[in-house]
């Protein structure tokens, strides 16, 4: 039985997450107040549920995260960002912007996709998650064509840690392309790992691997309480190192 969260009731320890049947859930109930998402983040715990389900909160173990200088561009990508790199400061069709339109990149990651259904982004999540964009701690990466949407990112920024919560392509490597732009900048501003949470085939092939949820913690201790990134601005990835 996992605890029943009230709205003033502490998150429990995470090593009392399920190890069978739902590995990794900790608890549910609660809200998905910034005030409860960042109690949460700063836990290395995240809320993942589907329509109709009470909010289930998760810590697993092992987690799936992108360190920054693991990104792995593919030599396809490459061509596609020297292509947007050149069209951009050409001031052609292609742009790539930072918090431009977050609600917007969110609803687009909760559309349904080609293979699949919508997902699991509810309005109350992204009730919750425009609320911590406007504190400041949510971001998106957007990628723009002839002034239209069509490829972004979107995730929470604690310190000098990232949590990466969802990507959505209307075009060819339009996720990539915006997950590029993220982690340069990242990088730049001394972000050394991605939280991805969950473990995928997608994820894998851009450079994320499963690491012990204890190492994921301390990393956590040693960031989150480092100076927030207050300007964000996209820095080409194929640029020269300055």
């Amino acid at each position: 039985m996992i605890p029943w969260l009230d709205s003033d009731t502490p998150f429990p320890d995470v090593a009392q997450a399920l190890t069978s049947e739902a590995p990794g859930l900790l608890a549910a109930g609660a809200d998905l107040s910034p005030r409860r998402l960042l109690m949460a983040y700063r836990r290395g715990i995240f809320p993942w549920f589907s329509e109709g389900q009470p909010i289930l909160w998760w810590s697993t173990d092992p987690r799936m995260v992108l360190m920054t200088d693991r990104f792995r561009i593919s030599d396809s990508l490459k061509k596609t960002l020297r292509k947007v790199e050149r069209d951009i400061a050409a001031g052609g069709r292609w742009q790539v912007r930072f918090d431009s339109a977050f609600e917007d990149v969110m609803r687009a990651c909760a559309a349904p996709r080609r293979d699949g259904p919508g997902t699991w982004i509810s309005e109350d999540i992204i009730d919750g998650y425009t609320g911590l964009h406007r504190l400041g701690y949510a971001h998106s990466a957007e990628v723009w064509l002839d002034g239209e949407l069509v490829g972004g990112a979107y995730g929470v920024s604690i310190g000098r840690m990232f949590y990466g919560e969802s990507m959505f392509a209307r075009v060819t490597d339009g996720s990539k392309i915006a997950l590029a732009y993220l982690v340069r900048f990242l990088r730049r501003h001394g972000v050394k790992m991605i939280d991805c949470q969950q473990e995928t085939g997608h994820l894998a092939s851009l450079g994320a691997a499963p690491i012990p949820r204890a190492q994921f913690l301390a990393h956590l201790r040693n960031t989150i309480e480092l100076p927030q990134i207050t300007v964000w601005e996209p820095i080409a990835p194929l640029a020269p190192d300055s």
